[in-house]
């Protein structure tokens, strides 16, 4: 991996993570295009990027993170199904992560439903309160839906967020903060995998990961603000189109032939 495409990848990391357009399907087609798809250490290089997203959330809502109890006892209650699930369902999770149709069809078929969701869930009586404990759990199941590749975290949390009578701006930010341990605990089991297979690293290694978490921190940064001003103005129609375009285009370089792979 070149200086140039870890920067790349980064940036498609930054943009993507945060937004409810499927990172694993960016990345899909980003590697692949520069023919590093199959290289151990891209995968392991997108998934230790991570890291510089999540710390974006923590510097861009850092008086946030001085809440009560109460507030952090909701986060941990709308992680508890995705630590459950990943615990129970491992195996079959990562067998779908080698299913490039599955990531095609699932970013195609959210897309389809994006279309509708302004008219579903529109802002008028919700509210800007965090969720009850019950209304976290719900969201926390609705993160479990995550798993499956192509559905995107950010999408399904926010939709999970919106079900529970949540406004836009406030469900988008619950599901910034419940993508902190969910995130940090994703990223920390991939790399506690690869460190068992004994995989080591050369400074040139070391330098792409310390310059790939840093463009994603900053490109994620702008991509949450951005993001949050955006949905409350106009919705969620834009990213149904661009999920239904993102979808097709990686359903058509498969059936086409091009080799694609899952990181």
């Amino acid at each position: 991996m070149s200086y140039i495409q870890a920067f790349i990848l980064a940036v498609i990391e930054g943009i993507t993570e945060f937004l409810p357009v499927s990172s694993t399907g960016h990345m899909i087609i980003g590697s692949s295009v520069m023919g590093i798809s199959h290289d151990p250490f891209t995968k392991l290089f997108t998934i230790a990027i991570q890291l510089g997203a999540i710390l974006s959330v923590v510097v861009l809502y850092f008086k946030h993170f001085f809440q009560t109890l109460d507030f952090y006892f909701k986060i941990f209650v709308a992680f508890i199904p995705a630590v459950i699930f990943g615990v129970l369902f491992n195996d079959y999770i990562d067998a779908l992560l080698e299913n490039v149709v599955v990531v095609g069809l699932t970013l195609f078929l959210g897309g389809v439903l994006f279309l509708f969701l302004d008219k579903l869930f529109n802002d008028e009586g919700k509210s800007n309160e965090s969720p009850s404990y019950p209304s976290a759990f719900k969201i926390g199941l609705f993160q479990v839906i995550a798993m499956i590749p192509g559905v995107s975290r950010s999408a399904a949390t926010i939709i999970g967020g919106l079900t529970q009578k949540l406004t836009r701006k406030t469900a988008a930010e619950f599901s910034f903060f419940l993508a902190v341990p969910t995130m940090f605990a994703a990223t920390a089991k991939k790399g506690y995998d690869f460190y068992k297979k004994g995989i080591s690293f050369d400074v040139h290694q070391i330098n792409l990961l310390i310059i790939g978490n840093i463009v994603a921190f900053i490109v994620a940064m702008i991509a949450i603000k951005s993001f949050i001003t955006f949905l409350t103005k106009h919705g969620f129609k834009v990213f149904g189109y661009y999920r239904i375009g993102v979808g097709l285009a990686i359903l058509i370089l498969y059936f086409a032939g091009y080799q694609l792979s899952i990181l």
